[in-house]
């Protein structure tokens, strides 16, 4: 820290200097002619027709040699080399130079050549500083070990740090900006799927009087003028709803949402969701349009239809499997839950140490069995299908079995990526279905859903057969970026309180 501080007084004394020589070090604005990757790509055009060049960016480093220096300048596109001369520049202009640090942000005009070693040069004819820094940027080091592998062993190889100061991450770190340009990309792409398909994109409300949708504690907040409690949303579903009632037959909107719980390698509070509505549609619809999408996608983003994760091979072609959660779990255990005996299924849970409370519905004792027991092993892109009806409150019956709604979660390897239904569009079963959960909520269970009043009203007006999917953007961007926590696909994740 010591060390810091005297360097951060070396900055501001020569701060004080490039002022004294009446340079102001953060002028408003700056234009330029070219980035690095255009003069790179027209360097012999540049060097044979002698054309002047301007570039800004960063000093990533510094080579003093009395009244000649090298220093290479980097922005968004890479670095290129500059080489500057006392009696180029002229006496005043080499003096602000000699101020300069690494990380300071200059403008540099002048020509282009090569080296004797064949770098790309730019000499310059003029520097200009853009930014004076006053802090000095990590230094990146890395050693290798016997196996060729290289290891950072700087302060910022403290990969919590990354996260609580990411503009630090990507000045130093290339490959975590491409990682959100290409999230960037991917997002771009659903929608253009989307858009292609007939969906039409919508904004429905952050903030609600009534939260639903999922399972889930939402954050609570106060409007001061109605004087009256709101919450941040957990989904966006209600509302998509309202929309397909009102006739607008395909919407999708990929919205910020907040869920006041855990936080682990997949889960952070606020993140962002596709959900999307088709009316006159089922859940056999969505899985369709979810496998064209995630093969579209990934054939964007990887050239192929086969993602890398560690030693594993994904690979993205139809049909995917579709297997009901009830035959997984007869497969990959010895028990059979298909008839929902509540005191079998308990002591299942007791004899395999898996979590259950007394107020749980039948349903969720044998999604935690799934849980357990089978979800890791789901590699190749599964449709786990069929789910328990008393867990899947907003989910179609199915005809051939009560016990069991209309609905799906994709898996891909070990994890899930989608979660989907024929909604049920009945606003007697749904109002029963509503009032239920809230029973569960008097029990104990605060993230089960609560009863949605205006809802339930549109509900009665007629809703059409639909099909609904939802999909977590920030998961499906960790699957095709191969980032292993969650916070690697969020630039500015929430994180614990320093004390």
């Amino acid at each position: 820290m010591e060390n810091e501080n005297q360097l951060i007084r070396q900055r501001k004394e020569k701060l004080q200097k490039i002022r004294e020589l009446g340079i102001n070090p953060y002028p408003p604005r700056c234009k330029f002619t070219h980035y690095t990757d255009e003069i790179k790509k027209h360097s012999q055009k540049i060097i044979e027709q002698n054309t002047e060049v301007s570039i800004a960016g960063r000093i990533r480093s510094l080579r003093n040699m009395g009244r000649a220096s090298f220093a290479h300048i980097e922005d968004k596109y890479g670095k290129i080399q500059i080489y500057v001369r006392e009696d180029k520049v002229g006496k005043d202009n080499y003096k602000l130079y000699k101020q300069l640090d690494l990380g300071d942000i200059i403008y540099v005009n002048g020509n282009v050549f090569r080296t004797k070693t064949g770098e790309l040069t730019i000499v310059a004819n003029k520097i200009e500083l853009l930014t004076k820094t006053i802090r000095p940027i990590p230094v990146v080091k890395e050693k290798e070990t016997e196996t060729g592998e290289k290891l950072r062993y700087d302060v910022f190889a403290d990969v919590e740090l990354r996260y609580r100061k990411r503009y630090l991450d990507l000045l130093l770190n290339k490959d975590v900006c491409n990682v959100f340009q290409k999230r960037a990309l991917i997002i771009k792409k659903i929608r253009e799927f989307l858009d292609t398909n007939g969906f039409c994109e919508v904004e429905t409300p952050i903030l609600q009087p009534v939260y639903g949708g999922a399972n889930a504690r939402p954050f609570i907040t106060h409007h001061n003028t109605l004087d009256i409690d709101l919450y941040l949303r957990i989904a966006v579903e209600l509302y998509l709803k309202r929309l397909i009632i009102g006739g607008m037959d395909r919407v999708y909107e990929l919205a910020k949402t907040f869920r006041n719980e855990g936080m682990d390698r997949l889960h952070n509070p606020e993140f962002t969701l596709l959900e999307l509505y088709q009316a006159y549609g089922d859940y056999n619809d969505m899985m369709d349009l979810l496998e064209d999408l995630l093969i579209f996608l990934v054939k964007e983003v990887s050239g192929n239809n086969v993602i890398k994760i560690g030693a594993k091979e994904i690979t993205f072609k139809k049909p995917f499997y579709r297997l009901s959660m009830i035959d997984l779990i007869k497969e990959h255990t010895d028990f059979d839950p298909s008839d929902f005996d509540r005191d079998q299924l308990i002591k299942f849970c007791k004899n395999h140490n898996i979590e259950y409370k007394e107020y749980m519905p039948t349903g969720k004792l044998i999604e935690q069995i799934f849980a357990k027991f089978v979800e890791n092993k789901l590699i190749q892109p599964t449709y786990v299908v069929d789910f328990p009806k008393d867990i899947s409150p907003l989910a179609k019956t199915k005809e051939d079995n009560p016990l069991f709604v209309e609905r799906f979660e994709l898996f891909i390897n070990g994890e899930e990526y989608g979660n989907a239904f024929t909604e049920l569009n009945d606003p007697i079963e749904q109002r029963d279905r509503l009032e239920k959960q809230a029973k569960l909520r008097d029990l104990g269970d605060v993230s089960a859903n609560v009863v949605d009043e205006d809802f339930l009203e549109a509900l009665e007006y007629g809703m059409p057969p639909t099909g609904g999917l939802g999909v977590g953007i920030d998961r499906l961007v960790m699957l095709l970026t191969n980032s292993t926590s969650i916070k690697d696909v969020i630039l500015f994740p929430q994180m614990k309180p320093i004390k």
